[in-house]
């Protein structure tokens, strides 16, 4: 067993925290607030990922860009580290498993953490135009993600979105001044993501069975979609962005469904999971925040049988 920072002679922690992201801070601070010792884990810089989003629009606190919110949470954290109860491990988790008596999380160094039990809330990753059958990218050719894409890049442009998932409608309600065309391919699958953006007349959907994109001269793009009847059509973009979803990045040694998500009933009692590693409906950040409060109150009560 290796002692954490902050665990105090080798003892096991109360709570250990996998992610520092939305839902692994909010955990962190409602356990540290409760007087639990914790430790968190995080493999990259505190909210690295709310940090590339471009803006916010759903978020209480005021909160507009990635940056702002992600700066809010490494505060959040050094408040807690400086009462001793809260410790920071930089370090990649490879593995979680649980006992009778406790949870260990394994780091890539070798490193074994131990608690009395665990919080996963490692999220999500995003999805490219390598991860989907329905996109063919052309060599060369390069896609960035809408909610990195900053308003002036896209303004008065035009502009091929690959996928229709619910980063579109929080870019285009943050942003609602941007002109530009958004002509948003997607699989029947994401017809249900439609309805929110539907409305907006920057977009022009396109249900399609299948993309390809392929690099023009100067920069541009040439989009061909092709129509589950048959048909198909073609259209230049100035800027081509992906918006395909996500896909879990859970470590191993938790129990997934059969789209890869975890969720709590399928895990051991030590083992608590939140925010969106529970399922593709939880993928609000707000959402997210709420879940790791209530992720962290189960061990502080004692309900891990």
């Amino acid at each position: 067993m290796t002692s954490t920072p902050g665990s105090g002679a080798g003892r096991p922690v109360d709570l250990l925290v996998v992610g520092a992201g939305p839902a692994g801070v909010a955990a962190a601070m409602m356990a540290a607030g409760l007087r639990m010792r914790v430790t968190v884990v995080e493999a990259d810089a505190i909210g690295s990922k709310v940090a590339a989003i471009g803006a916010l629009e759903n978020v209480p606190g005021g909160w507009t860009t990635g940056p702002e919110l992600a700066a809010a949470l490494a505060g959040d954290l050094d408040r807690h580290r400086g009462s001793g109860r809260l410790a920071l491990v930089h370090g990649r988790a490879t593995g979680v498993t649980a006992h009778g008596d406790r949870a260990e999380v394994t780091l890539a160094d070798g490193r074994l953490l131990v608690g009395a039990a665990v919080v996963v809330a490692t999220g999500v990753t995003m999805l490219t135009t390598d991860d989907v059958s329905w996109v063919e990218a052309a060599e060369g050719s390069r896609t960035a993600p809408l909610w990195r894409a900053a308003p002036e890049r896209v303004a008065g442009r035009e502009v091929a979105v690959l996928g229709a998932d619910r980063p579109l409608g929080t870019w285009l309600r943050a942003h609602p001044s941007t002109t530009a065309r958004f002509h948003v391919l997607h699989p029947a699958s994401d017809g249900y993501k439609t309805e929110e953006v539907a409305d907006d007349d920057r977009v022009r959907l396109h249900p399609v069975e299948r993309a390809a994109i392929a690099l023009l001269p100067g920069g541009a793009h040439r989009v061909t979609a092709f129509h589950r009847d048959g048909t198909g059509c073609r259209l230049d973009a100035d800027v081509v962005l992906t918006n395909l979803g996500s896909r879990p990045a859970a470590p191993k040694g938790l129990a997934a469904d059969a789209d890869g998500y975890c969720p709590q009933e399928m895990q051991h009692p030590r083992v608590l999971v939140a925010g969106d590693l529970k399922g593709a409906r939880m993928q609000r950040i707000a959402v997210a925040i709420g879940d790791g409060a209530r992720a962290a109150l189960t061990p502080y009560y004692g309900s891990l049988t």
